[in-house]
């Protein structure tokens, strides 16, 4: 391998040990390719792990930021903020919703929706509803309360006591569902698609049913959209084709398009539980990151720009078939639009690493799965170069294997 950069030099020595970074220095960004600080060009199927949905520096985003930054870039929402109100629209005509809350990450989107499923049921009372029904393998953030919500025990090993009320079952099991929601539920949190464990998809009427279970019982339905939405599945948000509508929805990741944002979506009803002073932040919704929200927001929520996921989306699931019916490495195809898990019987990091190797980056999910979450305005020709990668890396890591 060869000598570290003065980039990897200064990471080893000043920044925590909390990434397992790839030996890549990337410099500079344009479409669906990145570059490192040697010139050397990927195409980038990893996309800030599915936040470039725009792909990098996409024009209208790059202009909206730099006319921002040149005449305010964040004020207190102390005030009231120009871009932050226009953005709330925007996303409010999209959606179900009447009302938004901005901070800056997915987590913190989370945190926020905790947070009001509470307050709103103690508004309604009677007291004692403070429960969430989470699913296993689920990701809602790093922070303590997002974490605690996480179905995966790797991820809160070491980190108790956790923030108590929460209770996992199975995804996509409805009937396990309707056993965990007890008088003391107030909400339930699952992603549309479940990401960081693999793409997870669940059965066509499941987020449907659950939506008529949580009316049934009288609690919220949360849906953690922090990665499907945005287009990604080729739909504006995931829940849209699926035939229901949650009473909260959390956004981050494409939102800003690049730009750190994170958003809180409810109906009037259950916002008005959120009064001053019972919740806020201190960078959301600032200016700066607004202004690329609306940019981000102006082209992604096109139709022919969705109509367009869903066919590359499509196209690179059908032809990951065709590779996997002369590869047999690849034993599990799921996804919807360009949010797609693959497994192997080989090891995801060795396949992603021969992958860089040959200029494509792709997403390892430790011990055997891929996710590939490209830009959403990838090319069929760049599919078509990512295939014959992955064809040849399979191949190599194939070869590589003991008899």
């Amino acid at each position: 391998m060869n000598a570290p950069t003065p980039t990897l030099r200064l990471t080893d020595q000043y920044l925590m040990g909390n990434y397992q970074r790839l030996p890549l220095t990337l410099v500079r960004g344009k479409g669906a390719h990145v570059w490192d600080d040697k010139g050397n060009k990927y195409l980038d199927c990893i996309a800030g792990i599915a936040v470039d949905n725009l792909g990098h520096c996409h024009p209208e985003v790059v202009s909206a930021l730099r006319r921002q930054a040149g005449r305010l870039i964040h004020v207190s929402n102390l005030f009231h903020i120009e871009p932050q109100a226009q953005l709330a629209r925007q996303l409010v005509r999209h959606s179900f919703a009447d009302r938004v809350f901005f901070c800056n990450s997915g987590a913190e989107a989370n945190e926020a929706a905790i947070k009001l499923a509470r307050r709103f049921a103690l508004s309604r009372g009677p007291a004692g509803r403070y429960e969430i029904v989470a699913a296993h393998r689920s990701f809602h953030g790093r922070t303590l309360g997002a974490l605690s919500a996480t179905g995966q025990k790797k991820m809160r090993t070491g980190f108790g006591p956790l923030v108590p009320g929460f209770r996992f079952v199975p995804f996509d099991d409805l009937p396990a569902m309707e056993r965990a929601i007890t008088d003391r539920t107030c909400a339930v949190l699952v992603e549309p698609i479940q990401g960081e464990t693999g793409v997870i998809t669940p059965s066509p009427t499941y987020l449907k049913k659950l939506k008529a279970l949580c009316r049934r019982k009288k609690v919220l339905l949360i849906l953690d959209e922090v990665q499907t939405g945005m287009g990604r599945t080729g739909h504006l948000f995931a829940h849209q084709g699926m035939g229901l509508e949650p009473d909260i929805m959390t956004l981050a990741k494409g939102l800003g398009g690049g730009a750190p944002i994170g958003a809180l979506l409810t109906r009037n009803e259950i916002a008005r539980a959120f009064t001053p002073g019972t919740h806020g932040c201190t960078f959301g919704g600032n200016p700066l990151v607004c202004a690329a929200g609306l940019a981000a927001l102006k082209v992604v929520a096109r139709k022919p720009f969705l109509k367009q996921v869903r066919a590359l989306g499509d196209y690179l699931t059908a032809e990951l078939h065709r590779l996997a019916g002369r590869q047999p490495a690849l034993e599990a195809i799921r996804g919807e639009g360009l949010m797609i898990g693959v497994d192997l019987t080989l090891p995801s990091p060795e396949v992603a690493r021969r992958c860089l190797e040959q200029g494509v980056l792709v997403n390892a999910i430790p011990p055997h799965t891929l996710r590939f979450v490209p830009p959403l305005i990838i090319t069929r020709k760049d599919i078509q170069k990512l295939l014959r990668v992955l064809e040849n890396s399979l191949n190599q890591v194939a070869a590589a294997q003991p008899a």
